[in-house]
């Protein structure tokens, strides 16, 4: 069930000639790992981040037994396991099949779906594309020509506030009034916007990744995305939703809703938001966000923690003691390093949102958290377990990728220099190397290892020595 990662990428196109993709994409999958100085890495879909508490159970089961007891979460919400073993591939596909997180071996890379995480929960939004997300993974796997899509492929659902719409999707749809949804093909300049029913969004985002595959193959340059797509090879994105019975009507571009990504805290209704330090998990920490209705992670690298089920009460104290967020040095696959899945990893690169400090403030009416003294115990106990709970926290805001001794390109330990970040409005970004692995969208702060024991801190040359002082100051006034 394990392929090894190709180990060499194409060379890059010319300027103004359209990208050659001579191989399928190497990003890792559930079923085929990925080779890293930390041992193999495991990266595991789950469309809108929606974890139920027995796949939580079982996923911290996976982490400890098989990995290095930690759950990496990446910049689409998904999920990574490192550490592994070279023959440990069987095993995961049984433990995860069991879950219920493998509903199609021949589909499970290419279930990239990130939706708006508190969807149904805060009163905002025009719909609840949670439940899109749900259809249209059904949707997906049901498809057999949708297993060709890219490991890279990504479908956007954003409920109309603009949380998720930032994140680069390949397929967007974005949640309107009166029961209408806007439908995103991604194309760089050539991007097609249609409107269309609701009740149409699921079948309307398939058709548009299918119409993709069938421009990519006329154009037989091998794109995985629709923006490598060379000129004159748009999608038949108007005729692909004829043929599958959808009314919709080309509209002129407009420009996306935009709004910051939730703060950690209380939500409404008993739900909480909290972010991981650095992006990862321990599996205990995993398991205090339970007893809960479901668990959502994020793409900013946290997770919604619905409410606990009526019989069930959440804990008032920690159940178990957990280990430090992140320890300053680790060697061997043992004990490794998550973008974090990304934030942090190794292997193709999931570009990391803007999280923590500059998370949106709460809604006043109808949709302001009530933090009630249940919530309120909830959240101390996560805070003890060393998640973050509160926007101005230390750690907030703050991703690195997987750095050494995890990533043989890394340049240094930058997760060990990430622990050590000052806090401020801007989020904040440590990179081991010039791929800068997991970097955010939007306003960031750029710390990139040069291999001489000092930084660039938004291309000014930084010695380690200064570092904290020169991402306070670039974290407050930004100088890109």
């Amino acid at each position: 069930m394990l392929a090894a990662m190709p180990p060499t990428p194409p060379p890059a196109a010319e300027p103004g000639e359209p990208r050659i993709r001579d191989r399928g994409d190497a990003c890792p999958g559930a079923l085929r790992l990925h080779s890293a100085d930390d041992g193999r890495l495991a990266r595991l879909r789950l469309p809108a981040g929606r974890l139920t508490s027995r796949q939580v159970e079982i996923l911290a089961r996976a982490a400890e037994t098989l990995g290095d007891g930690r759950i990496s979460i990446t910049s689409r919400g998904n999920a990574e396991l490192r550490g592994l073993a070279d023959d440990c591939g069987a095993a995961l596909a049984e433990l995860l099949a069991d879950a219920g997180l493998l509903p199609s071996p021949t589909h499970e890379r290419v279930r990239n779906i990130v939706a708006s995480p508190t969807a149904g929960l805060d009163g905002l939004g025009h719909a609840d594309v949670q439940l899109w997300a749900r259809g249209l993974d059904a949707a997906l796997c049901a498809a057999p020509r949708a297993a060709s899509l890219s490991g890279r492929f990504l479908f956007v659902l954003d409920d109309g506030r603009g949380d998720v719409t930032g994140l680069g999707g390949d397929v967007t749809l974005v949640a309107a009034e009166d029961e209408y949804v806007t439908l995103w093909l991604d194309g760089g300049p050539e991007r097609q916007v249609f409107r269309l029913a609701a009740a149409d969004a699921v079948r309307a985002a398939l058709a548009a990744a299918l119409a993709f595959l069938d421009a990519a193959d006329a154009a037989g340059n091998g794109a995985w995305r629709p923006r490598e797509l060379p000129a004159g090879h748009t999608p038949d994105l108007a005729g692909a939703l004829a043929r599958a019975g959808i009314a919709a009507e080309p509209v002129p571009v407009p420009p996306l809703p935009s709004s910051p990504p939730p703060a950690p805290g209380a939500l409404r209704d008993g739900a909480v938001y909290v972010l991981a330090p650095l992006g990862r998990l321990t599996a205990a920490q995993l398991r205090a966000l339970l007893p809960a209705g479901e668990i959502r992670l994020t793409p900013w690298r946290g997770a919604v923690a619905t409410a606990p089920p009526t019989d069930q009460a959440a804990p008032t104290e920690p159940t178990a003691r957990t280990e430090p967020a992140e320890p300053a040095t680790r060697t061997g696959p043992a004990d490794p390093t998550p973008q974090a899945g990304p934030t942090a990893q190794t292997g193709p690169a999931e570009p990391t949102p803007q999280a923590g400090p500059t998370a949106q403030t709460a809604p006043t009416d109808p949709a302001a958290p009530h933090t009630d003294a249940t919530t309120a115990d909830r959240l101390r106990v996560l805070d003890a377990c060393g998640l973050i709970t509160r926007s101005d926290a230390p750690g907030a805001g703050v991703t690195a990728c997987t750095g050494r001794p995890g990533c043989a390109k890394s340049l240094a330990d930058v997760r060990a220099d990430a622990l050590a970040a000052p806090a401020g409005p801007l989020p904040v970004h440590f990179s081991g190397c010039a791929r800068r692995c997991g970097h955010p969208y939007g306003d960031w702060v750029e710390v990139l290892a040069t291999g001489d024991d000092g930084y660039l801190v938004d291309g000014r040359a930084t010695p380690r020595t200064s570092l904290t002082e020169a991402v306070a100051t670039a974290r407050t006034y930004p100088t890109r």
